[in-house]
């Protein structure tokens, strides 16, 4: 099966000054190479720092990477220019930890998931209308809701319905970037259950971005593990579990009690 996005070499640089007025070069990827097909959900896993953000908003064509390729099927997006990533970024779409930061106050729930849809001028406000409450109702929101503010929302309901106007322009990659770190247990699986139901229905690709190994392990096909902006191990969930290869990989799985302990390895002393 050929990939949905393929990953090549790719390496992102920042420069910052110092105290002193010195400039530093941060290196905040290093070399990543993976593979995601349709369908199918990679959990990239790290602690904070690791470079899982800059990953994310790079694929998500918000950040150019210094050097490296992304291939999202049979073109490299980092060669485009600005008018045709315009094309590209409807088919990518990023979903942020606290979606209150993405979503306007001021506007109605029917607004924001209008707003993708007349930018791209993608149907007439009959249209439009009609498919905002198709939406809704995909993430199990109500069509009542379509007059309130995001601020009268529960975290879990602001988190559906970013992830209802992420679909708004029928992605073929969602990004999660820690879209459930910030929710509570029974809310986090209900998100859960519900991305797995849609990725079902409408064949998309997750990439989903992590410091939980448990969910990561109940959401992904794949896991690669990030570590000072590479990734140091990727297979499978069962093999990455049960047959860890690296030191960062054993420590988070040591860190995450919500796995079975008698899946995990001993830690090496």
């Amino acid at each position: 099966m050929q990939p949905l996005l393929r990953t090549e070499n790719l390496v992102k640089r920042y420069a910052r000054k110092k105290l002193a007025g010195q400039r530093e070069e941060l290196l905040a990827l290093d070399g990543v190479s993976f593979s995601i097909c349709r369908g199918t959900t990679l959990a990239v896993v790290g602690e904070s720092g690791s470079g899982k953000s800059t990953l994310a908003f790079c694929l998500a064509c918000l950040e150019r990477p210094t050097s490296g390729s992304i291939w999202l099927e049979d073109k490299d997006i980092v060669k485009l220019a600005e008018k045709q990533l315009r094309l590209v970024r409807p088919k990518i779409q990023l979903i942020f930890q606290d979606p209150a930061n993405s979503l306007n106050p001021r506007w109605s729930v029917l607004e924001i998931l209008s707003e993708p849809m007349i930018l791209q001028n993608r149907a007439n406000q009959n249209e439009i209308r009609q498919r905002t409450h198709t939406l809704l109702e995909k993430v199990g929101l109500s069509s009542e809701m379509g007059e309130k503010s995001p601020g009268e929302l529960s975290g879990g309901q602001r988190q559906r319905l970013a992830i209802a106007r992420a679909l708004a322009l029928e992605p073929e990659l969602l990004i999660l970037d820690e879209a459930l770190s910030a929710l509570d247990c029974s809310v986090q699986a209900q998100i859960a259950n519900l991305l797995m139901e849609l990725q079902s229905s409408l064949g998309m690709a997750y990439v989903f971005i992590t410091h939980d190994l448990a969910m990561a392990a109940h959401l992904a096909d794949e896991i690669a593990v990030m570590n000072h902006g590479r990734i140091v191990e990727q297979g499978p969930v069962e093999r990455v579990l049960r047959q860890p290869q690296h030191e960062t990989t054993l420590q988070l799985l040591a860190a995450t009690p919500r796995l079975p302990r008698t899946t995990l390895p001993a830690l090496e002393q």
